[in-house]
């Protein structure tokens, strides 16, 4: 629906504003659109429940930044209406992508490394969904003159996720996922807030998920304590993004599978998403090094190599140090002897994190040539840390267990 901006001191028609912003949001292509009304967020309670549970881990931003999250008047004073937006950025060449890939890569060439699928696309989710915010803040200030707004996408503190389902998105799955019936979870959230009211939409929150336990029971890291309870520091997504400058805790190493960076685990096994229809964003589809990772790659990166691969990627957040040490656990979970020169290498690296997981993933391996690797590097390792991790991988590899 087209909607001409008010003339001067002509009343606004709320109605047909709303419409028009719908109308636009779907134009610059936001799959889904609902408004909600601003007000205190519905599982507030729910959030400062978790935040005491210690739940957030290092994401202490969040306790930090805590009575902001009551109202969104502490992201945009005085708001009144929030344009709630999803857009689609599951790929639509799943073939390129996580299972797929790796039954078709060469086991004696390759070492699949699986990137969760938002973080494959050409740009930066971020900047795209900021960019079609800007274009419908600039549609909104047409269509309602003088008044404010303020376009987020998830760093801001906003409980989304609520105001998502208030508009009628969807409703919060047992992975803590917002699902939607049509479009499953694979969407990027984002809002855009403004202090005038418009017509909110009807919100269904009925939850659709029944008994279903899938998303609990797939997670192999039991980062779930309970449904709709997500323990991040259990999270594979947190431990391989958030969890940075320090070793992932042994007991969770297995769990990581073959995952660098992030985790789609809980949303593959999610009936809601069999039929979820692929993005139409171009900027999406999954490009080489990322949708097709390869850990004997990542392993061989320095500093610059990262710089110029990965910088201009999602995957620069954890940083250099943080992407390797990911890949030495893949290829120690891997137990592939071809990853052993490149670890051994990385004993001698200039992070303490990255020559303790490679300690760890060559006492994994545990051949010949990797407990080698470890005896050489033993007497000569100075941070205490490494030396436990380098000690407990000479008796792993002695043992001849992975």
């Amino acid at each position: 629906m087209n909607s001409s901006p008010p003339s001067p001191g002509e009343p606004v028609d709320r109605s047909a504003v709303s419409e028009a912003i719908r109308g636009e949001a779907r134009r610059i292509g936001f799959e889904l659109v609902g408004i909600a009304p601003a007000g205190r967020p519905e599982s507030l309670d729910h959030f400062s429940n978790w935040l005491d549970s210690g739940f957030d881990g290092q994401m202490g931003y969040l306790s930090r930044r805590r009575d902001a999250y009551d109202h969104p008047d502490g992201v945009l004073p005085d708001s009144v209406s929030l344009v709630m937006l999803g857009m689609l950025y599951r790929s639509a060449d799943e073939a390129s992508m996580g299972e797929a890939s790796v039954e078709q890569d060469s086991p004696s060439t390759t070492i699949p490394a699986r990137v969760a699928r938002y973080a494959t696309g050409t740009r930066d989710y971020h900047d795209v969904l900021r960019e079609r915010l800007s274009e419908l803040a600039d549609f909104a200030h047409g269509q309602l003159p003088g008044c404010r707004t303020r376009g987020i996408v998830d760093t801001a503190p906003l409980l989304e996720r609520d105001f998502a389902r208030r508009a009628g998105l969807g409703w919060f799955g047992k992975n803590t996922m917002l699902l939607d019936r049509h479009f499953g979870s694979w969407f990027f959230l984002a809002a855009l807030l403004i202090d005038q009211p418009l017509d909110p939409d009807a919100g269904d929150q009925t939850d659709h998920c029944g008994t279903c336990t899938a998303c609990l029971d797939a997670c192999p890291t039991n980062a779930f304590p309970e449904p709709y309870v997500l323990d991040a520091r259990r999270c594979i997504s947190y431990l391989t993004i958030e969890l940075r400058d320090e070793p992932i805790p042994t007991e969770l190493r297995e769990g990581l599978g073959d995952w660098v960076f992030g985790c789609d685990i809980c949303q593959e096994v999610c009936p809601w998403n069999r039929d979820a229809p692929a993005t139409s964003e171009p900027e999406f589809e999954p490009v080489a090094g990322l949708g097709d990772a390869d850990v004997l790659d990542l392993l061989k990166l320095d500093e610059t190599g990262f710089r110029q691969h990965l910088g201009p990627t999602p995957l620069e957040r954890p940083k250099r140090s943080g992407v390797v040490r990911n890949a030495a656990i893949v290829a120690g979970n891997s137990g592939r002897a071809d990853a052993v020169e490149p670890l051994a290498a990385l004993l001698d690296d200039d992070e303490p994190i990255v020559r303790g997981s490679a300690a760890w993933a060559l006492g994994r391996i545990g051949d010949a040539t990797a407990l080698s690797a470890l005896r050489q590097r033993r007497p000569v390792e100075n941070m205490e840390d490494v030396q436990h991790e380098i000690d407990a991988a000479i008796e792993a590899a002695s043992a001849g267990s992975p």
